[in-house]
């Protein structure tokens, strides 16, 4: 029986964050060159429109996960910095050659890529990234890719196109626990994305997700989580701590101790996961590469 945990209480002052989670300033002549590299080329980065913590580490080290399909969102999920509204109709084909070009100029044999959500349209984008797979297997040999994809409305077929131009790492976020979806991400449905993630796994792709906790969540419901998530066949699993990026979004309601962010991965480990990144820092592409 593992031991439970505690929690900094939830009525505790939040908006001071625990020396924990205080990370550098962004700096260095390699932090410069992915900067410069993306503005080049005119792309997005999750990094910076997500506003991630280790943006100054990931980017430190040669390293940036590219947002595809333009950087305005279709939905208002309450956590999250991208901007939303509706997007600039069409899709963007030039898009996939610049993130290939981008990646060749880093140096990256890794390549991690994620989008807004494009719910205007049936595809939902999905022939972007099969077409961003294409041209980066093409242009980088030995290229492994991870795509953390939206949930297209559970339009299959959408789905289907990225299957068929597989990466090597499926990921799609669950986020929160099912009980906080309407809170926190209200255009979203749970059991449609554990479909989704089942769909990818039952055609042999490994499956990755993650979720933020300091929502305000139960310790029980991150465990009921996990084991959906093992049921689902979910290979990889990451938990991070969520951390408000503005007044006008979602407040924290607590801070997770480090401790029990090693208690999940120990106990999701335990449930059959084959890997959980767990941490107050993590995020969803944090050492991406490791979870090939």
């Amino acid at each position: 029986m593992i031991k439970e945990l505690n929690v900094v209480d939830r009525n505790e002052e939040t908006k001071r964050r625990p020396d924990w989670l205080r990370v550098k300033l962004p700096s260095g002549e390699k932090f410069k060159e992915v900067s410069n590299t993306i503005q080049k080329h005119s792309l997005n980065t999750v990094c910076s429109e997500a506003r991630c913590p280790n943006m100054g580490e990931c980017w430190g080290n040669g390293t940036a996960t590219f947002m595809i399909l333009g950087d305005v969102c279709t939905r208002s999920c309450s956590f999250c910095a991208v901007k939303t509204g509706r997007p600039v109709q069409g899709l963007d084909w030039d898009e996939p050659r610049r993130v290939t070009d981008a990646a060749k100029k880093m140096g990256l044999k890794h390549v991690v890529l994620t989008s807004v959500n494009r719910d205007e349209r049936k595809d939902g984008g999905a022939p972007i990234f099969a077409e961003t797979h294409r041209q980066l297997r093409e242009a980088i040999e030995g290229v492994t890719i991870e795509s953390l994809i939206p949930d297209f409305r559970g339009v299959w077929e959408a789905l289907q196109i990225v299957i068929d131009t597989p990466p090597d790492v499926l990921s799609h976020n669950l986020e929160t626990v099912p009980s906080l979806y309407r809170t926190i991400r209200p255009q979203a449905k749970y059991k449609r994305s554990l479909e989704l993630l089942q769909r990818c796994k039952d055609q042999g792709l490994r499956t990755k997700t993650g979720i933020m906790v300091g929502f305000g969540e139960e310790r029980d419901q991150v465990i009921e989580l996990m084991q959906d998530c093992v049921d689902y066949g979910v290979d990889v699993l990451t938990i991070g701590q969520y951390m408000q990026p503005t007044k006008m979004h979602q407040p924290v309601e607590e801070w997770v101790h480090p401790d029990q962010f090693a208690e999940y991965k120990e106990i999701g480990e335990q449930l059959g996961l084959e890997h959980v990144e767990s941490g107050p820092l993590v995020r969803s592409s944090y050492h991406a590469e490791r979870h090939v």
